[in-house]
């Protein structure tokens, strides 16, 4: 979900195409068991009758999820979005042989076929190093030594309970699982995505964190608005996720977020079909009553350049109760942020007050689709850090009580914050950015500091006493 400065219709161009491509604790209570209602609504779905016998997997998917009654450790409130640094999860990531429908190289590699050099889709390359063997893929790709070189699958449970466990370790608070619109008709699709919030959710319950749906309607065609809104009635329904422990809440109501409002890039689905969602999402008497965060263009209060020129656009936010701006690309160094935060931050903020919303502001660490597209390698660079810190920093001197760092696992775009490689594969068409030879948990513990700064644990000086400690470790010295 990201775009590069000047470059938004390519962007756009290739996502659509792509995206429809591809601590112990005490047991909570018993809670009942769910019903397979989704089976009826499956019989008055034309989509669902007409391939029945194919989506039989997927559809059982929600209800073979359904109430919750694993192991639930108290940790972060989330009975609220204040103070809280949420991170994006994609969660898309897939081989063969880790047991999903798909059984392929799900978002590691451009086209159908092998992980290997030239298909590679990702610009960092994950630290596997903590992973059983069963967790482990190999690719195609080779270490320095010799050694097949190994990804993972945000199919398994293991790797996806263990990247919670990260952010226990580390005090990240909790995470956005994405969920594609353009997914929800698609069996292979569907079973992954399910699987990965099954997932998510108990790796939430299981080591204190949040988590939250964030609809993503990038790719979506006009008119099929109503497949979120019936996703949605089977998430609640069958897998009774508002009512879980770690689901996240805010003003006494569970959050959902939809993302992709208001971009210029064309989109089929119209800004009235938005208007209809969020109405919804917070006013259906049975499955609305819900929290609204809006994710929309950087640039969605002056309706330029990444937004769309009409009026009816800031009448639908208007109804969201968070507005979330997509920051990623939309500045390229700590100036460029210093003056985003300045020209544009701050009159968000305010006018957002004014209208009694809150204000959701992305950071990312940095960017490069290099072997997605072909494009500048480091596009944007981290800068041990820098570049990240200093968007928290503006963040916090602007007055913002809440963050979304963008992404958790992103490795494609390189704005992953999870553990990385410094010793990547060789290759000589694909290449691969490190950490600059930061220790692989680097940015989970930036993040970490960044979060006890904006909960108020620390003052920003005591936050950048402890950054600028970190970035002068290397790899060696840990």
């Amino acid at each position: 979900m990201t775009m590069p400065p000047h470059n938004y219709m390519y962007w756009w161009v290739a996502v659509m195409i792509l995206a429809t491509l591809n601590a112990p604790g005490q047991p909570n209570e018993p809670r009942p068991t769910a019903t397979n209602s989704f089976a009826v609504a499956a019989a008055a779905d034309p989509e669902v009758l007409r391939d029945a016998p194919e989506y039989t997997k997927a559809l059982d998917s929600y209800a073979q999820a359904g109430l919750f009654t694993g192991t639930v450790v108290k940790g972060v409130d989330t009975e609220t979005l204040y103070g809280k640094v949420m991170c994006g999860y994609q969660g898309w990531f897939g081989t063969p042989g880790d047991g999903s429908t798909g059984q392929y190289w799900r978002h590691w590699t451009k086209h159908r076929g092998p992980m290997e050099d030239g298909n590679a889709k990702v610009d960092l390359w994950p630290d596997v190093s903590e992973l059983t063997p069963g967790e482990r893929f190999k690719t195609g790709f080779k270490m320095v030594d010799g050694r097949p070189a190994e990804v993972f699958s945000s199919y398994e449970k293991p790797t996806v309970l263990r990247h919670f466990r990260w952010m226990q370790d580390y005090g990240i608070d909790g995470v956005f699982v994405q969920r594609f619109a353009v997914d929800l008709r698609y069996r292979n699709n569907l079973d992954h995505v399910n699987t990965v919030l099954a997932n998510c959710r108990e790796g939430a319950n299981l080591y204190g964190r949040a988590y939250a749906v964030m609809y993503d309607l990038s790719g979506l065609p006009a008119g099929r608005i109503e497949d979120v809104e019936n996703d949605w009635r089977k998430l609640r329904r069958e897998m009774a996720i508002t009512g879980d422990p770690a689901y996240l809440h805010h003003h006494g109501k569970p959050v959902v977020a939809v993302w992709g409002i208001g971009f210029n890039d064309h989109r089929d689905y119209s800004l009235e079909e938005c208007r209809t969602l969020i109405e919804f999402l917070k006013n259906d008497p049975t499955y609305g009553g819900c929290t609204v965060i809006v994710g929309v263009p950087a640039h969605w209060r002056e309706q330029e350049m990444d937004a769309v020129s009409d009026p009816k656009l800031l009448e639908v936010l208007k109804l969201a109760d968070v507005i979330s701006p997509w920051t990623v690309g939309r500045y390229a160094n700590t100036n460029g942020a210093a003056a985003y935060a300045r020209n544009i931050l701050k009159p968000d903020l305010d006018w957002c007050a004014a209208q009694k919303i809150d204000y959701l502001p992305v950071v990312f660490p940095g960017f490069s689709w290099y072997n997605m597209y072909g494009q500048a390698n480091n596009q944007i660079p981290r800068l041990r850090g820098k570049f990240m810190w200093t968007q928290f920093l503006l963040d916090k001197q602007a007055g913002d009580s809440m963050i979304y760092v963008a992404m958790f696992d992103e490795v494609d775009e390189g704005t992953a914050i999870f553990k990385c490689a410094n010793n990547v594969p060789v290759g000589e068409k694909s290449k691969f950015l490190t950490f600059e030879g930061l220790p692989s948990d680097y940015y989970l513990r930036l993040v970490g500091i960044a979060t006890k700064m904006i909960e108020g644990k620390i003052s920003p000086e005591a936050a950048g006493a402890f950054v600028a400690g970190l970035q002068n470790k290397t790899t060696a010295e840990r």
